[in-house]
């Protein structure tokens, strides 16, 4: 008896109990997941999955991502430094594999039965999948291991990993929702006087606008508009690998369904701002959102939607939420914690990795923020 791995281009070619063994624990690594990224993946991304078997059975799965800078532009801002970056991101990383997933922030790479595998026998075979990847699907400059928890550090500490250079660059920020938060008004109760007040005077900035969950025909009526808002905020943000499919939003709900929420805020009848959520088991994932920047900043509306993300939480009884990585600081003051996660990246061209660990900082640099504490 002996583990094989099989690599798969189409979803339709997935095994008929992929969802049963791997998507059913992780809606991210579920087949209609997967139909979303095949109708509606980013312009410079390609996706494989990957079965693994033992003895023919299958045991677990992953994702992997291969991403072209060649035309992309990383850094947005229309600065001489941004230029430079992009420069130096195409010349040293024309094409990268990553072994996760580029489009969230968390582990959500991979999936195995773990009735049937542990865990010191997954990550030599997450490696196997990395080599059979450069071998028959393509050779990248860059290869990327994305976003593992800080407990699976000694699991990369082997001669196997030590080209790698270990990199943390953003934490992973989540709210555990609280057993005693049965309403919003339990989880407003638990703040101090000071983020209560805050939390209140935002919620009365809303005054005039109208929020409404969108369900597929208003996703499809409104797919224009919510791609103008989304890219207000992507293309503001310093830092970014791709930019959506327009009817990506669309084709989340279509395949997703009820595990994907769409909310939209209103004025006027015109919408301005809008929210996504993906429903992972008892986790919530934050999704991408958009809106108008001038409204934004009159109405806080980024402020009452993680307002709102919260009280979707507590009230459809979930667990955690998990904000990602960016805009820490206002994440921390409605709660949520930083979670410190980690990758690994390795350059194919041995003249340059060992200046890996010179050349990452500058073209990914962290952010210095300053963690609030809104609970008594």
């Amino acid at each position: 008896m002996s583990y094989n791995l099989k690599i798969y281009r189409k979803t339709s070619d997935l095994p008929e109990n992929w969802n049963a063994i791997i998507g059913d624990h992780n809606i991210m690594l579920s087949k209609e997941y997967f139909c979303v990224l095949e109708h509606s993946k980013p312009k410079n991304m390609e996706c494989f999955f990957i079965g693994f078997f033992y003895d023919n059975e299958l045991i677990g799965g992953a994702l992997f991502q291969y991403l072209n800078f060649i035309q992309h532009k990383t850094f947005q801002k229309n600065e001489v430094w941004c230029s430079i970056r992009n420069f130096f991101a195409r010349k040293f990383s024309k094409d990268v594999m990553i072994l996760g997933n580029n489009m969230l922030t968390g582990q959500n790479g991979f999936y195995f039965d773990g009735s049937k595998i542990t865990l010191e026998k997954v990550i030599p075979l997450l490696d196997e999948a990395v080599r059979k990847m450069q071998k028959e699907i393509r050779k990248t400059d860059l290869i990327i291991y994305k976003d593992y928890q800080s407990n699976f550090v000694k699991y990369f500490q082997d001669k196997n990993h030590e080209d790698y250079f270990r990199f943390s660059v953003q934490p992973n920020m989540m709210l555990k929702l609280r057993e005693n938060w049965n309403s919003f008004d339990d989880y407003m109760h638990d703040f101090s006087k000071k983020y209560r007040d805050r939390a209140k005077s935002a919620k009365k900035k809303l005054t005039g606008i109208e929020k409404q969950e969108l369900h597929l025909p208003d996703i499809k009526k409104h797919q224009h508009q919510m791609n103008i808002l989304y890219q207000n905020v992507a293309e503001n943000a310093p830092f970014n690998t791709f930019f959506l499919a327009e009817n990506h939003f669309e084709k989340m709900k279509e395949y997703l369904n009820e595990n994907f929420k769409v909310f939209g805020y209103f004025l006027d009848g015109k919408l301005i701002g809008f929210y996504t959520l993906i429903l992972n088991l008892k986790d919530i994932d934050t999704y991408f959102l958009g809106y108008d920047k001038d409204i934004q900043k009159l109405k806080q509306l980024y402020l009452n939607m993680l307002l709102d993300m919260v009280e979707f939480g507590i009230t459809q009884k979930f667990s955690r939420i998990i904000f990602g990585r960016t805009a820490l600081e206002i994440k921390s003051t409605i709660g949520a914690e930083p979670f410190e996660i980690f990758g690994l990246i390795k350059h194919n061209n041995f003249a340059i990795n060992p200046f890996i660990k010179n050349i990452f900082p500058s073209i990914s640099p962290k952010t210095e923020w300053i963690q609030r504490i809104p609970f008594k």
